[in-house]
């Protein structure tokens, strides 16, 4: 098993574990046993810096693994959408791989379809319909 493949796995297992509510809970009750235990540490430094620490380790961790479902859940819906526009008659492909594009190229697109927009809103001011097929 290779080192991105492995990432991967455990990224995925470990998102789907701490995404759970049981997890929270867990989490809830580990802070409070540790504001229990304040009074019996007197409230020291040592006590502060061990939830520090803990939660500090923790965010840094989890800000990798929820990043890596962000860009595979990205990457799986832009795929979709991809195929959705390729095997849709009619529908423009140069809207393929739309996410690669520079910010220029964009707001053309942009502007275009807000262009659209308006005109479909004042139709149906107008009383038409706002449904239209793609250019052809």
């Amino acid at each position: 098993m290779s080192a991105s493949s492995w990432y991967s796995s455990v990224a995925k297992t470990t998102a789907r574990i701490t995404g759970r509510p049981v997890v929270f809970v867990g989490a809830v009750l580990l802070i409070v046993a540790w504001l229990v235990t304040g009074p019996m540490f007197g409230y020291s430094d040592t006590w502060q810096l061990v939830i520090n620490t803990a939660t500090t380790i923790l965010t840094f961790l989890m800000v990798f693994l929820i990043q890596n479902t962000q860009n595979r859940d990205t990457e799986a819906l832009h795929l979709k959408l991809d195929e959705l526009i390729r095997a849709t008659h009619g529908a423009h492909n140069a809207l393929l791989d739309l996410e690669e594009m520079e910010e220029s190229q964009l707001d053309e697109f942009r502007q275009r379809y807000e262009a659209l927009a308006k005109q479909a809103r004042l139709n149906i001011e107008l009383g038409s319909s706002d449904t239209d097929a793609p250019d052809v």
